[in-house]
Formats: structure tokens, C-alpha cells, sequence
């Protein structure tokens, strides 16, 4: 599965990818709007989740040969 998923976003463009990026931003911003409790979450901890996140891509783009 996770092979065809590769194949889809090799035929991606860098327009697509940011699109992709504004559609989950916006998506984001509803969720914050409809659960206002959210909003109050540490900056901290939410820089920690951030770090977690990018750990993987990170390392695929710059270490991984």
C-alpha cells in the first residue's frame, strides 16, 4: 500500500503539495474554531509535537541517501 501511495506522490507537483499543505492549515483552523479549549495548549508542547512530526521527513530529505 504504501508503495502505491509513493507512485501517487512522485506525479505530485510542488503547487499540489502546497495546496495540500493550505487545505490541512485551514482544516486546522476550524477544528481551533470549533474547540476554542485547543487554543490554550503550550506553545511548548505543541513545538514538541512539531519536532516529533518532523523528525521522519527530515531525515528522509537530508540524511537518507
Amino acid at each position: 500500500m504504501l508503495e502505491k501511495m509513493d507512485e501517487r506522490i512522485k506525479r505530485m507537483s510542488v503547487l499540489d503539495i502546497g495546496m495540500t499543505k493550505l487545505s490541512v492549515f485551514f482544516f486546522t483552523v476550524i477544528i481551533v474554531k470549533l474547540f476554542p479549549a485547543l487554543a490554550i495548549i503550550s506553545y511548548r508542547l505543541l513545538l514538541v509535537f512539531a519536532l516529533i512530526c518532523a523528525i521522519k521527513p527530515l531525515y528522509a530529505f537530508f540524511i537518507k541517501k
